[in-house]
């Protein structure tokens, strides 16, 4: 406890510079471990605290177990505790003031709203990530969260050996550019596996390497992943696209990757780690069939064989391809699974569930 008042005093100009904004009858959240000494600063100033994890891990290692041990005394001293999933809550904290709150999507959201076709074309012809086509006569706009509308103007830098075109198939992984994405397995299990069997191309999404301050690996795996690439067959290479999409405008990047998984015939998350991977959701919303991985919130997400594909073994490549294959080559199996995810993203992973999760919480500590 010495280390936690410590932390407290230490902390203390932080909190006190939320006091001006906090009303006794308020109730404060803080999120993820960064936040988790200022429990008992703000705590100190008699209002309720609820502290929130977004992060997790299947199975706890030691460097797990050793960062919780160091956490708890902070995290112990809120009033409620959250977590994505059940098997995410510490063991090392009070149980009895844990809740699970599943995470969601805002479905009005640049990232996730209603997009025609010709929109999707538009947008994805004005960032670079398809070839210019005959106008349809849509501009490559999107809603903002204000209500006005916003333009995609910026273009993603990408590495191609030819454009793709409208009428070319895609499989897509929106992922950073991080060894726990994989991004070298999607690549590898696409050339041996899928484009011996379907002329589909595949789309490999990430944000600008640069634009990423709190990821300083990002550069050093994609250049890993430009060194694979040229080892590839020049005509597996040729249909494989690697977008750096630009952050500069965030609705703007949300709007590229709406568009892009709205025009994908298949979406992949072939992790081999994650939290809960709402990026599944929200290819789900979009009615993609998706093949991910088992593990973390994805397998929450999907129901294996009815709303997406789950991998038992992410390093199976030849699993991987086998499922993408299946549903490229089955349009119909894809629109029935897609509209299945669709329903289930509706029912289970929308912003107004979560919304009601918290107010049950909050009831609770405010009575």
């Amino acid at each position: 406890m010495a280390r936690s008042c410590s932390a407290a005093t230490k902390l203390a100009p932080s909190a006190h510079a939320f006091a001006h904004l906090i009303r006794k009858d308020d109730v404060v959240i803080l999120h993820d471990p960064q936040t988790a000494g200022l429990v008992p600063a703000i705590r100190a100033l008699g209002v309720p605290v609820v502290w929130r994890c977004h992060v997790g891990i299947d199975s706890a290692n030691r460097i797990a177990q050793d960062t919780w041990g160091f956490l708890a005394p902070y995290v112990n001293q809120a009033d409620a505790t959250v977590f994505s999933r059940e098997l995410f809550a510490w063991d090392v904290l009070d149980g009895s003031r844990h809740a699970v709150i599943t995470p969601t999507i805002d479905a009005f959201a640049a990232k996730n709203e209603l997009l025609g076709e010709p929109t999707v074309n538009a947008i994805l012809v004005a960032a670079g990530l398809r070839s210019p086509t005959a106008a349809d006569g849509a501009p490559p706009a999107f809603t903002r969260m204000d209500g006005s509308i916003g333009q995609v103007d910026r273009r993603a830098s990408v590495i191609e050996e030819q454009a793709l075109r409208r009428e070319d198939q895609y499989v897509l992984q929106v992922s950073r550019w991080d060894s726990l994405k994989d991004p070298m397995g999607v690549i590898q299990g696409f050339s041996d596996h899928i484009a011996p069997h379907h002329p589909a191309h595949l789309v490999y999404a990430g944000p600008a390497a640069a634009d990423v301050a709190d990821d300083p690996e990002a550069t050093a795996v994609l250049n890993e992943v430009l060194s694979h690439l040229d080892e590839l067959p020049p005509d597996v290479r040729a249909r494989i696209h690697l977008a750096m999409l630009p952050l500069t405008d965030a609705e703007e990047n949300a709007a590229m990757v709406n568009a892009l998984q709205r025009g994908a015939a298949v979406v992949v998350q072939k992790s081999l780690a994650e939290g809960f991977g709402l990026t599944v959701a929200e290819a789900m919303w979009k009615g993609r069939p998706v093949v991910a991985s088992r593990i973390g919130g994805i397998q929450d997400q999907i129901e294996d064989g009815v709303s997406g594909v789950l991998l038992d073994d992410p390093t199976d490549l030849a699993e991987y391809g086998a499922a993408v294959t299946m549903l490229l080559l089955d349009p119909a199996a894809a629109a029935s699974m897609g509209a299945a995810a669709q329903e289930r993203v509706r029912d289970q992973f929308l912003g107004p569930r979560s919304l009601l999760a918290y107010l049950y919480l909050l009831e609770r500590l405010l009575v």
